[in-house]
C-alpha cells in the first residue's frame, strides 16, 4: 500500500521571525521534497531556493462586472445599487468591483454581466533542492486564501507524480485565510517565533489556529539568546499549553549574510551556530514524522 505524503507547514504569528529561512533550510536537509510557498501575498522563498519555472498556471480568483454598451439604456440602476461605488457613467472600475453581482441582478436589460478574472499566477519551479510551487498575487486582488489552497493542491499533485514523501509548506505570517489554507490537514505546524512581546502574543494566536483544526504543532524560538527572560516566558507558556519546543536558534550574523547572498543557510554557512541549530530541528521533525503510523522514509542529507 502506498504511504501518504506527509505535510509540514512552517508558520509564524508575525512577519520577520525567520520562517522562510527555516523552510529553505529544511528543504536542503529533506533531500528534494516538494515545497509550497503559501505566503502568496509576499512570496519570497524562490529568492533562496531560486530555480527556473517549468510551468505557469493562471489563477482565477473571482468575478468582475462589465456593462455591455449595446444593451445598456443608462437607466442608472446598477450605479444606484452598487455599494462599492464601482460604477460611474455606466463604466465599471475593476479595482473597486467586488464581483458581488448586484448590478447583474438589478439590470432590466441584461447589460451587466460578470466574468471570471485572472487574479494571479502560479509557478512550478525546478530547483536544486526539489520542486517549488509558488505564486504571485496581482495588486488589489482578493482571495489569497484560495490561491494558497491552489498552491498546496499543485504541490500535492507534484508529490504524487514524483513519489515524494514530503511536502514542506512556507505559510504566511498571521492567522488569516492563507494561514488557514496552509495549516488545515497538515501533519505538523512548525511555528517560528522570537522573544519579543509581539512575537509571544502572535505565537499564541497561531497555536489557537492550529488547535482549532486539530493540527499538531511545535515551536521554534529564533534569536532566543537576545532576550532570555522572554524566551523563558514563551517556553513556560508553551509547556502550559502542551506545545513542544522543537528548537532554540541563536542569534547568528551568518544567518543574515545567507539571506543577503540569496542562499539557504546550509549552503551559505554550514556548521554555523544557527545552521547546526536548524539541523537539530530537522532531526526532531524527522523523528516526529517517522513516529506517525505508516510514515514515509525520508533521507537526511
Amino acid at each position: 500500500m502506498k504511504r501518504p505524503v506527509r505535510q509540514v507547514a512552517v508558520l509564524s504569528g508575525k512577519g520577520g521571525t525567520g520562517k522562510t529561512t527555516v523552510t529553505a533550510s529544511l528543504a536542503c536537509y529533506a533531500g528534494r521534497p516538494i515545497v509550497a510557498d503559501c505566503d502568496v501575498d509576499a512570496s519570497n522563498l524562490s529568492l533562496l531556493l531560486q530555480g527556473t519555472p517549468r510551468s505557469r498556471h493562471p489563477f482565477i480568483g473571482g468575478l468582475k462586472a462589465d456593462i455591455d454598451p449595446a444593451r445598456c439604456t443608462s437607466c442608472g440602476k446598477c450605479e444606484d445599487h452598487c455599494r462599492f461605488r464601482a460604477i460611474r457613467s455606466m463604466k465599471v472600475d475593476h479595482m473597486a468591483c467586488e464581483g458581488c453581482g448586484v448590478c447583474q441582478l438589478v439590470c432590466p436589460e441584461g447589460a451587466a454581466v460578470l466574468h471570471e478574472t485572472v487574479s494571479g499566477e502560479i509557478f512550478v519551479r525546478d530547483t536544486s533542492h526539489g520542486t517549488v510551487v509558488d505564486a504571485e498575487m496581482m495588486p488589489g486582488e482578493p482571495n489569497s486564501g484560495k490561491l494558497a489552497a491552489r498552491v498546496r493542491t499543485l504541490a500535492m499533485e507534484e508529490a504524487k507524480i514524483q513519489d515524494s514523501p514530503l511536502v514542506l509548506i512556507d505559510g504566511p505570517p498571521g492567522t488569516g485565510c492563507p494561514a488557514i489554507s496552509s495549516v488545515i490537514g497538515v501533519d505538523l505546524a512548525l511555528i517560528v517565533t522570537e522573544p519579543t512581546r509581539s512575537g509571544g502574543h502572535d505565537l499564541g494566536r497561531v497555536i489557537d489556529l492550529a488547535s482549532h483544526f486539530n493540527t499538531p504543532c511545535a515551536v521554534i524560538i529564533n534569536k532566543h539568546d537576545l532576550n532570555p527572560d522572554l524566551t523563558i516566558e514563551i517556553i513556560h507558556e508553551c509547556q502550559r499549553r502542551g506545545v513542544q519546543i522543537m528548537g532554540l536558534l541563536p542569534f547568528d550574523e551568518q544567518a543574515g549574510e545567507a539571506i543577503i547572498s540569496g542562499l539557504p543557510l546550509p549552503e551559505s554557512a554550514p556548521d554555523s551556530p544557527a545552521e547546526m541549530a536548524v539541523r537539530a530541528v530537522w532531526e526532531k521533525v524527522l523523528a516526529f514524522l517517522e513516529g506517525i503510523p505508516d510514515g514515509p522514509s525520508i533521507t537526511v542529507r
